[in-house]
């Protein structure tokens, strides 16, 4: 796959499949929710779209990479949740409703945001090396285009043809995994002399990004008393970022065309799996020892006896 036509067919075109998936599931309630849940919310949000990219930033600052990696680390902690965010809460059993919301919300909020964080990370990192920089009015323009439509499109097949919408939405999202999967091959495949080394330089940090902001993501919502269920949603939401839209920005000729920049997100792909993975485990873990120790308990009392 030739990297002209990945980052200039395939990947806008994989952009509009996953973020359709996710207007599949949204109504307007769920932007509503900020009324109704104001607390849940603001904190996912406050976590999301100010902590996770100051502990990016920190993180690029602190691992000796190379001025585009480190960009590409500040890419995709300034971009929002994704579909696999959703996906993952349900699996742990988190508050799907609530990780719906601060995707939504979240995703029309760095529409502005990431051109403010990338320009900033570029200047850092770069500085006059940064041959280009995003225009901030035109950035917020074609992020709007490839997001908003797409999920305007979702949401108002949900709303028209809610039957239509329910029995496509599963498939639609199994369909933004492949692609996803597939553009992080075809990143790699194009870098395949550097894969060993890129892994060495930006494993640790993206490891570092998803599990500290996941870790960060519990104990605040843990410190703000939440449920557990909302807990979960916010430990996920801010922990897992929308990889492909990360790849977009980094490396589609209409945005900064530097696909260096996207193996960051690329390789944070593939390890938010494993950390999902485990997290979904440990979920299931608490639940079992509490279980298990009760069946024991009446034994015991009764040896005592």
């Amino acid at each position: 796959m030739e990297s002209s036509f990945l980052t200039a067919v395939f990947l806008p075109l994989a952009l509009f499949i996953i973020m359709l998936g996710m207007g599949l599931s949204l109504t307007t309630r769920d932007f509503q929710r900020i009324l109704t849940e104001p607390k849940a919310v603001i904190l996912g949000l406050v976590a999301q779209l100010i902590m996770l990219p100051v502990v990016g930033f920190l993180l690029a600052s602190l691992f000796p990479l190379s001025p585009e990696l480190a960009v590409g680390v500040m890419i995709l902690a300034a971009c929002p949740g994704g579909p696999t965010s959703n996906m993952v809460t349900y699996l742990v059993q988190g508050n799907v409703a609530l990780s719906i919301t601060l995707t939504a919300i979240s995703s029309l909020i760095t529409i502005v945001t990431i051109p403010l964080v990338v320009n900033f990370a570029m200047q850092q990192f770069m500085g006059e090396a940064a041959a280009i920089q995003l225009s901030f009015l035109t950035t917020v323009i074609q992020i709007a285009v490839i997001t908003l439509i797409p999920v305007s499109i979702g949401m108002a097949l949900h709303h028209y043809v809610p039957r239509f919408s329910a029995k496509v939405e599963k498939w639609v999202k199994w369909l933004s995994l492949f692609f996803l999967a597939l553009i992080i091959v075809g990143l790699l495949a194009k870098e395949r002399a550097n894969v060993a080394s890129f892994f060495v330089q930006v494993g640790g940090v993206t490891l570092a990004l998803n599990v500290l902001t996941m870790g960060l993501g519990f104990a605040i919502a843990t410190l703000a008393k939440l449920d557990a269920r909302r807990t979960k949603a916010i430990t996920v939401e801010v922990g897992i970022q929308n990889g492909t839209l990360a790849i977009a920005i980094a490396s589609a000729p209409t945005f900064l065309n530097t696909p260096s920049m996207a193996i960051p997100a690329a390789i944070y792909a593939l390890i938010m799996f494993a950390t999902s993975a485990g997290f979904a485990w440990l979920i299931r873990y608490k639940k079992a020892v509490p279980a298990s120790s009760q069946q024991q308990t009446p034994e015991s009392s009764e040896s005592r006896l």
